[in-house]
């Protein structure tokens, strides 16, 4: 069998690899990676100054989620596995150029200690009261998806969505909580609405059953895992740990994809100057964008539909300081910025504290996220300009007397993704319903990547792998601890 992979993000990496150890394994499948610019990876990307780990994309991943950790110990990578420093773990919101900590008890969006959230500055009264409100709210009947926004705000107002939600969800997806689907982005609160009506009491008995379950488990009393995890020497060694793994005569960087059609029972691949090559299988790893174009001629319905699929773009910009320089941080990981706030920044990592090892001491990193779905147009800024505005947004916010505007960075690093990250709208599932009956009438065709299933990095990774061993016939082999 002869698989094309079209696009060298992380997701058609892992689909690469994983063909290659069937191949290894004995299977006979060959594959040929296309990619159309000149480096793998997509957005992981890392580069080491002066010893310092500088990410300019993805900077880690979800612990709880195991592909990444599972995929880095067969690479050899497990010694190099790194928790974040959550004894340090602590996240501010930016009210009006002042840092307020996330109260006490807080599960993401839902309050589940009542005195702390009281006592916090983030809220006003009147929201306060919804919230404690909102222990009486009667169970509600499931009804159609709405966005994040319409939910979060009918159980604790605008102030909530403005302040929390919205902040939030763009750090994670770059997304606006207007459009985000709450089916898709927020399922466990859905079912929480449906079966407690009040999200503090479903997410309270949430806790309960959990905290039951580690009590009868076997074993000592131990601290959980950390949320997140990297590697000792940035993502990007990932990346470069697949790459090596790959037959480099089946890698094609820097070949643009110009047009792909059905050819008999198979596929046929058009790509740089080559001329066209055959194929059985097809693996579309490109963005849901880029693969609804390249797909239209053979399914116009499936490329609408994956055309459909909103993106938004993002700029990340690392500061490093001689901490002499620069006053004392607060403590903890960084803050969010929201955007009634009318600044540029979403947020900012202080990345020194939230992975310990990868910054030399004496070194701050400071790690600064804009662009969203809002923002588009700062992606036309020049650096010059892009770092201008973070250096006196970060005065503003930590104050003059922590971070002086005139204090230089030692080094500077932007870096820019355009349409990188998928938006999961209202509609989502359904989107996704129909995109599954579509890619079902095409044999040998899988469609892989963040638009899909999930957009973090295990997300990619567990899709990639999927598909290869469904098209090199050793899906009923897998090993469940892997996805």
């Amino acid at each position: 069998m002869r698989v094309a992979i079209v696009g060298g993000g992380i997701a058609g990496l892992s689909a690469a690899y994983e063909l290659g150890k069937a191949r290894a394994a004995g299977a006979a499948v060959e594959f040929t990676l296309y990619e159309e610019r000149p480096h793998l990876g997509g957005s992981l990307a890392s580069q080491i100054v002066n010893g310092m780990v500088l990410e300019r994309g993805p900077d880690s991943f979800l612990t709880e989620k195991p592909a990444t950790a599972a995929l880095c110990r067969e690479l050899g990578l497990g010694g190099d596995l790194l928790p974040s420093n959550d004894a340090a773990r602590k996240t501010y919101i930016v009210v009006r150029n002042r840092l307020v900590a996330l109260p006490d008890g807080l599960m993401f969006l839902v309050p589940t200690k009542l005195i702390p959230t009281a006592m916090s500055p983030l809220f006003g009264l009147s929201t306060k009261m919804r919230m404690g409100l909102d222990l009486l709210r009667p169970a509600r009947a499931s009804g159609g998806d709405e966005s994040v926004a319409a939910l979060v705000r009918r159980h604790f107002g605008q102030e909530t969505v403005d302040r929390l939600a919205s902040p939030l969800l763009s750090g994670i997806y770059g997304g606006d909580a207007e459009q985000l689907s709450a089916q898709t982005v927020l399922p466990r609160l859905v079912e929480m609405e449906t079966k407690y009506g009040s999200l503090t009491r479903g997410m309270l008995a949430a806790n309960k059953r959990m905290r039951a379950a580690a009590k009868d488990s076997a074993g000592p009393k131990r601290e959980g895992p950390a949320i997140f995890t990297t590697l000792r020497r940035g993502m990007g060694q990932l990346v470069d740990a697949i790459v090596t793994r790959l037959d480099s005569g089946s890698v094609r960087a820097g070949t643009r994809v110009n047009a792909i059609r059905k050819a008999g029972g198979g596929w046929s691949v058009e790509a740089g100057g080559a001329g066209e090559e055959t194929y059985d299988a097809l693996i579309m790893a490109a963005p849901a964008w880029a693969a609804g174009d390249l797909l239209a001629p053979v399914d116009a319905a499936l490329g609408g539909e994956l055309t459909g699929i909103l993106y938004s773009s993002s700029i990340t910009i690392n500061l490093v300081y001689d901490e002499t320089r620069i006053g004392q941080l607060p403590e903890g990981f960084g803050f969010l910025v929201p955007a009634v706030e009318g600044h540029a920044m979403l947020a900012c990592t202080f990345v020194h504290r939230k992975f310990l090892g990868r910054t030399p001491p004496g070194k701050a990193v400071l790690r600064a996220f804009l662009g969203g779905m809002n923002r588009e147009a700062l992606l036309a800024e020049s650096d010059e300009v892009l770092v201008a505005t973070v250096r006196r947004e970060l005065s503003e916010i930590l104050g003059a007397k922590t971070f002086s505007a005139d204090v230089e960075p030692e080094h500077v690093q932007v870096s820019r993704w355009r349409r990188a990250m998928a938006q999961y709208a209202v509609g989502h599932k359904e989107r996704m319903q129909r995109i599954g009956a579509r890619v079902a009438e095409l044999p040998g065709f899988r469609l892989v990547g963040n638009a899909y299933d999930g957009i973090g990095v295990s997300d990619c990774i567990r899709l990639g792998r999927q598909a290869a061993r469904e098209l090199a016939g050793a899906g009923s082999n897998t090993n469940d601890s892997t996805n």
